[in-house]
């Protein structure tokens, strides 16, 4: 897919990300774990974490909801970018960093990821894909290989704020 066809696909998701991504703040994570994707081409039951990173660049907090998978203890989450010709912004400022926070519903963690490489990297991307199947969609629309992230809970902190996001980002 092109960066233009993505942009545009961006551009339509982003006010939803957006109210998303407050509405899973707002409630401390009662609200927006589990969310019905389909308006913008998911499934009805679509479980979503929050990823909280800090930008290379501009130094400042973002925090961003992604569809994830749980598999063998780890949780995994794919850097899509809704099939664009480049890597979401959240990836390439994760891996600036060996450390990572998430928050699934009411509970956030500050621990640590990895890409699985080989036959691994093949077995989750079949999990992940099983459990959101429209990411084989956006593989099939670049050239690049979607990034998978497998971060590992390390220590419970409290759960992300709205005030805890310095910069508004949806990618």
């Amino acid at each position: 897919m092109s960066d233009e066809t993505a942009a545009a696909i961006s551009a339509v998701r982003r006010d939803w990300v957006t109210e998303h991504r407050d509405m899973y703040l707002g409630s401390g994570g009662a609200q927006g774990h589990i969310m019905d994707i389909t308006p913008v081409g998911g499934r009805k039951f679509a479980t979503h974490c929050l990823v909280k990173y800090t930008g290379r660049k501009s130094g400042k907090t973002f925090i961003t909801p992604l569809c994830y998978a749980d598999i063998g203890g780890e949780v995994v989450i794919c850097g899509s970018k809704g099939g664009a010709d480049n890597h979401p912004q959240w990836y390439l400022n994760l891996v600036d960093r060996p450390e990572v926070e998430f928050q699934i519903a009411t509970q956030a963690f500050r621990g640590t990821w990895r890409e699985p490489e080989g036959a691994e990297r093949q077995k989750v991307w079949d999990f992940f894909v099983d459990c959101h199947p429209f990411y084989a969609t956006y593989q099939t629309s670049t050239e690049r290989v979607l990034p998978l992230v497998l971060m590992t809970a390390e220590e419970p902190i409290p759960v992300f704020r709205a005030e805890d996001a310095t910069g508004i980002r949806t990618t």
